[in-house]
C-alpha cells in the first residue's frame, strides 16, 4: 500500500494530468501557485511541491523563474498509433542475420548513446542491495555454493517464484518451476521440448529479433502472425492459419511485446489458451516484460487460465533485476519431464550462487519494493521520450505508447529507410534498433525500435532531436 502522502500527491497529480490531457488545462497555461494549491486541496506545502515535482518529472509542466508552474504538454499532442501489419503467405527462413550481427557489435561500445537495447540502465537496478544478498547467499550455501543444485534448480527461489505467482492469478507451487540461465534458456528448453527442426512456429509481427534467431538456430520455420500495437495478436488470423500452416507451436510476449509493446487483454489471452487447446498445441509464453507495468496491477498471463497444462510459461529477472545473474525460470505444465530431460542434457544444472543471490532478495521482501520505484521511473521516461518525439521528428511519424516494457515503436515515412538512418546515426554516436531486424520478410524498412530505458538527460534529449534531423535530411 502506498503511504497516505504519497498518495496524496499522486492523486492531485492525476487530477491535474486529467485536466490536462482533456485540454481543460491548455499548453502555457498557468497553474494555481504551490500555496494556492495547498490552500485549494487541504493539503501541505510539501504535498503540492510533491504533486508538480512529479507532473514536471513526466514533462507535462514546467516552472517558470518567478512566474509559477505552467502546463508545457498535453497528451493529445502525442502522434498516432502505427496499424497492424498485413498477413504473410507463407512461413520462411532467416535472412537477416548480417544487420541483427551489426547493430549487436554497437550494442557493447562505450561511446554510443544506446537507444538499442531493450533494458535498464543499471543506474535503474538495485545494485548495492542484491550485492547483499549475494554475499549472504554466500554464508549460508553448504560449501559456500561450489556444489552442483538439483537438476530442478534452487528450492528457495523455486519457492518464492511460486508465491509471486498471486500477482497475475497463478496457483503454482515449487513443484511446477524449473529454474534456467536467463529467459532465453527456457525459451530454448521449451521450444525443444515441443517441437522438431523443420516444424513451424507461430511468432508475432514485428517479433524481438532474437526468437528469430532462437527458431533459425533449432532448424525451426516461422510464421509471422499480425500483431495489434495495442491488443496484440490477430486471434482471427491464428484460428484459420493453424491448420492452413500445420503449426507445431506458438512463441507470443503477451505482455508489453518487443517492439511494439502490445498487451493483450484478459479476454484475449483467455480466447488464445482456447485455441491452443482446439488444436492440441503448446503456447510458449514469454512474460519477461510482465513486472514491468505502468497501470495499478499487474497483468495476467495465458497460464493463468491453462487448466490442461499447455501453456510454457518463460520468465527471468534479466531486465527487472540483475541481467548478468542469468536467473530465469520456466511453468512449463505438461511438458516439464521433457523439459528437466533437456536440461539434464545441456546444461545439468543452474549456477548455484546467483540463484541462491535472488531467491534470499526475493525472500526478504526487497523486489516489489525495487520494482515501484522501477516502474515510476520508467513510465516517466517513456512520456519524455513520447514528447521528445512529438517534438523532433517529422509531423508524419507514428508512434506506439506503450503501458509497460521498455520500448517504443515507430513507424516514419515509407520513403525512410531506417538502416541508412541506422548507419547515419552511429557516425553521430546514436544507436537504435531498425525496423527491419524484427521480421523474415522484407518489410518494416521505414521502422525503427527506440528504448527509453536511460534516465531522461539532455544527452537524451539531444539524442533524440539529433535523430530527427537526421530523418529530415534523408528526406531531402
Amino acid at each position: 500500500m502506498l503511504k497516505t502522502a504519497e498518495h496524496l500527491y499522486l492523486q492531485i497529480a492525476d487530477r491535474i494530468e486529467q485536466l490536462i490531457e482533456k485540454e481543460v488545462l491548455k499548453i502555457g497555461d498557468k497553474l494555481p501557485s504551490v500555496r494556492m494549491l495547498s490552500k485549494e486541496q487541504g493539503v501541505s506545502l510539501s504535498t503540492a511541491f510533491q504533486a508538480y515535482y512529479h507532473l514536471e518529472a513526466k514533462g507535462l509542466i514546467e516552472p517558470r523563474p518567478k512566474s509559477g508552474y505552467y502546463v508545457r504538454f498535453s497528451p493529445r499532442k502525442l502522434r498516432d498509433i502505427p496499424k497492424t501489419c498485413e498477413p504473410v503467405k507463407k512461413a520462411a527462413e532467416v535472412t537477416v542475420h548480417e544487420m541483427i550481427d551489426r547493430v549487436f557489435a554497437h550494442m557493447a561500445a562505450d561511446n554510443v548513446l544506446k537507444f538499442s537495447i531493450a533494458a535498464a540502465a543499471d543506474s535503474l537496478l538495485p545494485a548495492a542491495k542484491i550485492s547483499k544478498s549475494m554475499v549472504q547467499a554466500l554464508r549460508n550455501m553448504p560449501g559456500n555454493g561450489i556444489g552442483y543444485e538439483s537438476i530442478q534448480g534452487n528450492l528457495q527461489l523455486r519457492r518464492q517464484i511460486a508465491r509471486m505467482s498471486i500477482l497475475w492469478g497463478g496457483v503454482v507451487s515449487e513443484e511446477d518451476v524449473v529454474t534456467t540461465n536467463g529467459c532465453t534458456d527456457a525459451l530454448t528448453l521449451s521450444l525443444c521440448a515441443v517441437t522438431q527442426p523443420g516444424d513451424t512456429i507461430a511468432l508475432e509481427s514485428p517479433s524481438y529479433y532474437g526468437s528469430l534467431q532462437l527458431a533459425a538456430s533449432l532448424g525451426l520455420k516461422v510464421l509471422e502472425v499480425p500483431t495489434n500495437p495495442v491488443t496484440g495478436v490477430d486471434l482471427d488470423y491464428l484460428d484459420k492459419a493453424i491448420p492452413r500452416h500445420n503449426i507445431k507451436a506458438c512463441l507470443f510476449v503477451t505482455n508489453f511485446n518487443n517492439p511494439l509493446g502490445s498487451c493483450m487483454p484478459d479476454t484475449h489471452k483467455r480466447e488464445l489458451v482456447r485455441i491452443h487447446e482446439k488444436y492440441g498445441i503448446p503456447l510458449i509464453e514469454d512474460d519477461i516484460y510482465g513486472d514491468i507495468y505502468f497501470g495499478r496491477e499487474r497483468p495476467a498471463l495465458c497460464k493463468t487460465f491453462d487448466e490442461s497444462g499447455i501453456v510454457l510459461a518463460c520468465n527471468s529477472f534479466s531486465k527487472s533485476l540483475a541481467p548478468g545473474y542469468r536467473v530465469g525460470w520456466t511453468l512449463p505444465g505438461r511438458y516439464k519431464e521433457k523439459v528437466l530431460r533437456l536440461k539434464r542434457n545441456h546444461s545439468i544444472a543452474c549456477a548455484s550462487l546467483p540463484h541462491a543471490a535472488v531467491a534470499h532478495f526475493l525472500e526478504n521482501g526487497r523486489y516489489e519494493h525495487h520494482l515501484r520505484s522501477m516502474r515510476k521511473q520508467l513510465h516517466t521516461q517513456s512520456l519524455r521520450y513520447l514528447q521528445a518525439v512529438a517534438d523532433y521528428f517529422p509531423e508524419d511519424t507514428l508512434v506506439t505508447r506503450p503501458m509497460g516494457g521498455f520500448v517504443l515503436w515507430l513507424a516514419l515515412n515509407e520513403n525512410i529507410n531506417t538502416y541508412e538512418l541506422y548507419e547515419l546515426a552511429l557516425k553521430n554516436r546514436i544507436s537504435f534498433a531498425p525496423g527491419r531486424i524484427f521480421s523474415l520478410q522484407d518489410r518494416y524498412r521505414n521502422c525503427m525500435r527506440l528504448s527509453y530505458g536511460n534516465p531522461w538527460s539532455k544527452q537524451v534529449e539531444e539524442g533524440i532531436k539529433t535523430l530527427g534531423k537526421l530523418i529530415r535530411k534523408l528526406r531531402g
